[in-house]
């Protein structure tokens, strides 16, 4: 299975809810993340603030922040190789990147017609 390595900027915690200001891209992202785990996708985060040598140790990152600098993270890589940088991706991309197919949850039908009514 492939591994995503996520580089994210320096931040009090990766869930998105930090303090009183909710980052609503992450809290999207961290429940992205719990659904590739669930799926089996190894999944590595390295914080700026928390784990600065998991930057200066991965020379992808290393030479992403000499040329990008802090304000360009996110990072992530896809088995060592970059595939998104500056956002978060959405769970459709992580969906593609990874061929896990994504589940239609909630849908209604678009039709009355069925059954025994008599709308139709």
């Amino acid at each position: 299975m492939k591994t995503l390595t996520v580089f994210d900027p320096a931040m009090c915690c990766s869930t998105g809810v930090c303090g009183s200001d909710v980052d609503q891209v992450l809290v999207d992202f961290s429940a992205d993340v719990q659904w590739l785990k669930e799926r089996g996708v190894q999944v590595e985060r390295y914080n700026l603030a928390q784990q600065p040598m998991s930057f200066v140790h991965n020379e992808k990152a290393k030479s992403f922040l000499d040329v990008s600098g802090a304000e360009g993270l996110p990072l992530l890589l896809l088995d060592g190789e970059t595939v998104m940088a500056g956002r978060y991706p959405k769970r459709a991309e992580l969906a593609r990147w990874f061929g896990i197919p994504l589940e239609k949850v909630g849908l209604a039908p678009t039709s009355c017609c069925g059954g025994n009514t008599s709308c139709c």
